[in-house]
């Protein structure tokens, strides 16, 4: 090998490219593979840092050894990678001079540890790549397609923050994408980082709009739609999250998702019971299960309560607050469904309604009302919680097209229990005028009956 080098360090600059690569040729094609990466670290090492040999003749060599290695010259993946890493660490010196040959390289290290399943480690590789130089400026297309497989690497390993690096890059130049593809990458690239940064309203309602793409394929629009119900359910209990979960549930593909009992218990306002919880669990991503922690305000608060509602007994919960974001999603969301049951409820009640400390079940119902969440007030006085329910009856009272109907309105209890009183009356009072119709028509036959 190196007889042959010295050979090819005599012959004029003409003739020494076609000899380097038939050098390499030969190399490559060997039956004998185990000395190919050391002969090829030589070569490389030769045409690289030997300025005798010239930088037009380094670029046709490096270029060659790209093409024959993404031919598939080297059929060992493992051997490929570790000729693949030894040609980067020879040409990194120098590697203004062989930007392009030493980007090639690097995506193909990025495919061959991504095979491997080593996200960080591809994405790094990927990171590498000069972008902006004096010697060559890669167009905004290629920009994006390599700040979005970053971001895709960075999240398939749970590292959100450094993802978010790249994807706040792709965003500035997202806007030049032509092709759909990449556009399609680019919107899940925003909804998964919503979904890792609990923006999880957010990212429901663009997984959502994704699933109805036809150009994704089927199961991945499934995969979506799942992501999209499990974001919403995490989201924090609202109008807002109500109206994206009205959306889901009127999604005929959404029943036949394993977590729809779950989505149609909080749409209809349904308290969630722990083993329902504990099953959702088991499907959530290790970020969707994510620690919280109290601030120092809210965890004096959640104590300082006086638990003294004049019944002498002790409140049973020693939970100050919620513990994970899914805990935190359903301790709001059973407030809220509470909120629909009952006219008013004591702090020790709610507390023993969501498992807290009245403390902490004030504090929970104190910041909901503030984020305008929940419609009610807090008798600090009394410890008491009151629900405001108006705005809904008046909005239930006119509903199937009935309009404007004088009602005499007994006072027979709780919200709910009124509007079904009612219900049944107007009924039964339709049924009545239906039939007295039928009567003046003559369409009713009376028929006798025996004694």
């Amino acid at each position: 090998m190196e007889a042959k080098l010295s050979q090819f360090s005599s012959l004029s600059q003409k003739d020494k490219g076609p000899a380097y690569i038939s050098l390499l040729s030969e190399i490559l094609a060997r039956s004998d593979q185990s000395t190919i990466p050391q002969d090829i670290h030589i070569l490389v090492d030769n045409v690289v840092n030997q300025d005798s040999v010239g930088l037009v003749v380094g670029r046709q060599v490096l270029s060659e050894l790209v093409k024959a290695l993404g031919d598939g010259a080297i059929k060992d993946t493992e051997l490929r990678k570790r000729i693949v890493e030894d040609t980067l660490d020879v040409a990194q010196p120098r590697v203004v001079s062989y930007e392009e040959p030493v980007s090639q390289l690097r995506f193909q290290l990025a495919d061959i540890l991504e095979g491997e399943e080593e996200w960080s480690e591809a994405a790094r590789v990927l990171m590498g790549i000069s972008l902006e130089s004096t010697q060559r400026s890669a167009p905004d297309s290629l920009k994006l397609s390599i700040y979005i497989r970053i971001v895709r690497l960075l999240l398939e390993d749970e590292d959100s923050i450094q993802a978010e690096t790249y994807y706040n890059r792709a965003a500035l130049i997202a806007h030049t994408a032509t092709d759909k593809e990449t556009q399609l990458a680019f919107k899940l690239c925003q909804a998964r980082i919503m979904d890792y940064g609990r923006r999880f309203l957010e990212a429901a309602q663009r997984y959502h709009e994704l699933s109805w793409v036809a150009e994704i394929d089927e199961d991945e629009r499934r995969h979506m739609l799942s992501a999209a119900v499990t974001c919403a359910v995490l989201a924090p209990a609202g109008p807002n999250r109500s109206r994206v979960l009205a959306s889901l549930c009127r999604d005929d593909r959404t029943p036949s998702l394993p977590s729809h009992n779950i989505l149609s218990k909080m749409f209809l306002d349904r308290i969630l019971r722990p083993t329902e919880v504990q099953s959702f669990e088991t499907t959530l991503k290790q970020h969707q299960l994510a620690k919280i922690t109290l601030s120092s305000n809210d965890r004096l608060a959640s104590v300082h309560v006086d638990d003294d509602d004049g019944d002498g007994a002790e409140s049973t919960s020693k939970r100050t607050g919620p513990s994970t974001v899914l805990d935190r999603a359903v301790l709001e969301h059973n407030l809220l469904a509470s909120s629909k049951i009952y006219n008013n409820i004591t702090f020790r009640g709610l507390g023993a309604l969501l498992d807290l400390t009245p403390g902490a079940a004030e504090t929970m119902a104190r910041k909901m009302i503030e984020q305008g969440r929940l419609k009610g007030s807090i008798d600090q006085v009394e410890k008491l919680i009151w629900f405001d329910t108006k705005e809904e009856e008046e909005a239930q009272g006119k509903a199937g097209g009935l309009g404007d109907v004088e009602q005499d309105i007994e006072d027979t209890g709780a919200p709910h229990t009124k509007r079904w009183d009612m219900q049944i009356r107007m009924t039964a009072a339709e049924v009545e005028s239906i039939v007295q119709h039928l009567s003046e028509k003559g369409l009713l036959r009376t028929t006798a009956v025996g004694a």
